[in-house]
């Protein structure tokens, strides 16, 4: 390995884990029937429809780590999901929930939804629909 690629990925490792480690063990990658399960175990459930190669979702990605670094309360009360568009964006977690995108975010409880960013990457409005769901989650 070369100097130069050693020194990169151990800057890019260090700053890593501590964003990776604040997301904690309420951050989940999806699979099928996860969203159902933890919705029936009466979670709150913010999730993310991502790609790896949008800079919209990369933006909005940011600013939730962010947050969920700033305020600890949303890890302990929120369970944020990722969904990988790419793969599921014409299966039943996109087409059941009308998700029209990459790059949007939505809250669930129970049955209802209690909100959505469809490209938004405005940090206030994700703080907002951030706080919608930790409202909901500890009332």
């Amino acid at each position: 390995m070369k100097r130069r690629t050693f020194i990169t990925t151990s800057i890019a490792a260090a700053t890593l884990a501590p964003a990776a480690f604040a997301m904690g063990k309420n951050s989940l990658k999806y699979k099928t029937g996860m969203v159902a399960e933890l919705l029936a175990e009466g979670k709150t459930v913010f999730i993310d429809y991502t790609t790896e190669w949008c800079s919209t979702c990369a933006s909005q990605k940011r600013k939730i780590t962010a947050l969920r670094k700033e305020n600890p309360a949303y890890n302990e009360n929120i369970v944020f999901v990722t969904v990988d568009y790419d793969e599921y964006g014409n299966r039943a977690i996109a087409n059941d929930y009308r998700i029209p995108r990459r790059s949007t975010l939505l809250v669930l409880k129970g049955d209802a939804e209690l909100g959505r960013i469809v490209a938004g990457t405005s940090q206030s409005a994700i703080k907002n629909l951030m706080d919608t769901a930790l409202n909901a989650a500890t009332s």
